[in-house]
């Protein structure tokens, strides 16, 4: 007797553990039941995927969707639109929105605006604060928690806790791997002086290298001192690349695909403001220390650290201009373009992006292909060109500083948990987002 599925996505060149090969898969209850050679089977949908590689579903471990409270810039909905345009099947956002997400309160809210709202499916991150320490370890454990995020150094908002004591209390306290915004807050004040009205290329000369790897080794010390797990943000410098390989005892590294494509001063030339992040792209010789971390397996997932703004805001005169930029919907296409370069195999592609992230931070049933897994894939064609255009973003922000950048790889189908919701650059179904689960946090569930 036949075997019937909801869904058969046949022909495609399939990435599992096992490797990277033809295969069909058969889909039911949101789930994969079956992979290999389904040709005598039936299904209710059927796609054909031949000449297309279909990837685990990308997560994207660090966006800003700024909602609540910023809203003008991103909101839940456009910010998970853009991520299933761009294949991107599930986000971990962050805690700087207004008010911030420091209660329980505050995430319950996130997290049921966020549920059939959303496109992809979710994870929100809780900010570490001074005063809300004591309450960590109830609120990483919450549905919907990815974890708890610090920032040791001042970005976009007012989280901060600067201090080596504010620091190792959090990591005294916390289970879970917590996340880290690694810039020296002491150094970053003491250089202020330094930034050039109306002149972004000073950005990198005021957040220097030394003030992110001076975070980091105060950070790792404390981590090792405590016996906590912690995930260094947006690493952006050779030297801290190279630190970071003596620390994979305690630290899970994540790079930005901005970092790996931009460089100082040419971004700055020809894009002012609208390469302005924090911590800063710099100059080539770290971006090559970055791809060596990609190389030698110091880096273990990739995020967009997708920030939005409006273009009124981010054509401010620098430094009054905000630090951030776009970048969930082209995660995927950039590094397939670093695919089609030979830069990054697409192997390691898929381990920075899915196996990854489900390692570091224990998703449940994501980050493979396998049978009994969430039906979540990202379906791809290596082959075909296309040009990144500020008319192809989805986000509130509508703008890339991609714009006119033409790319090899590019992203045809989104699913989630079985639901085609992205192919051929149309939105196809419903919002279905549901919280991420975490193997830490399954208990009462």
């Amino acid at each position: 007797m036949a075997q019937t599925f909801d869904l058969l996505i046949k022909g495609g060149t399939v990435a599992t553990p096992a490797g990277i090969g033809g295969a069909d898969i058969g889909v039911s209850g949101g789930r994969i039941r079956a992979i290999g050679d389904l040709s005598r089977a039936d299904a209710g949908s059927v796609v054909d995927a031949r000449g297309l590689h279909v990837l685990p579903g990308v997560i994207d471990t660090q966006v800003h969707f700024r909602e609540p409270g910023l809203d003008h810039k991103e909101d839940l909905e456009t910010g998970s639109c853009a991520a299933v345009m761009g294949g991107v099947t599930g986000v971990f956002e962050m805690p700087n929105t207004i008010p911030q997400t420091t209660t329980a309160a505050a995430l319950e809210d996130k997290v049921k605006r966020a549920t059939a709202r959303m496109h992809c499916d979710f994870a929100f991150y809780v900010g570490g604060t001074h005063d809300n320490v004591n309450d960590l370890p109830e609120l990483e454990r919450l549905p919907g928690a990815a974890g708890i995020k610090v920032f040791i150094g001042s970005s976009t908002g007012s989280l901060l806790v600067a201090d080596d004591p504010g620091v190792k209390a959090i990591l005294k306290v916390i289970r879970r791997r917590a996340a880290f915004h690694c810039e020296d807050e002491p150094r970053l004040l003491e250089r202020k002086g330094l930034r050039v009205p109306g002149d972004a290329s000073s950005h990198p000369v005021w957040r220097d290298e030394v003030a992110a790897l001076t975070a980091t080794k105060r950070l790792v010390a404390l981590a090792r001192e405590t016996g906590a797990r912690v995930h260094v943000l947006h690493v952006t410098s050779a030297e801290e690349m190279d630190f970071l390989a003596s620390a994979k005892d305690v630290a899970s590294v994540e790079v930005t695909p901005h970092h790996l494509t931009m460089a100082a001063p040419d971004c700055y030339d020809r894009l002012g403001t609208l390469a302005q992040m924090n911590p800063p792209v710099r100059g080539e010789r770290h971006r090559t220390g970055l791809w060596a971390g990609i190389a030698n397996g110091v880096v273990d997932v990739l995020g967009s650290d997708h920030a939005p703004h409006t273009l009124e805001e981010k054509a401010k005169p620098y430094p009054d201009s905000p630090s951030g930029m776009t970048g969930v919907q082209t995660l995927v296409p950039l590094m397939l373009d670093h695919v089609a370069a030979g830069r990054l195999t697409l192997e390691r592609f898929v381990d920075l992006t899915s196996a990854g992230p489900a390692r570091l931070f224990g998703t449940a049933l994501k980050g493979r292909i396998a049978v009994g897994y969430d039906a979540d894939f990202t379906v791809v064609d290596l082959k075909k060109r296309a040009t990144i255009t500020n008319g192809w973003i989805a986000s509130r922000a509508k703008w890339t500083p991609y714009d006119g950048v033409e790319v090899t790889g590019w992203p045809v189908g989104t699913f989630v948990r079985g639901a085609r919701v992205m192919w051929d650059g149309a939105l196809t179904a419903p919002s279905t987002g549901a919280p991420i689960r975490f193997l830490e946090t399954l208990a009462g569930r």
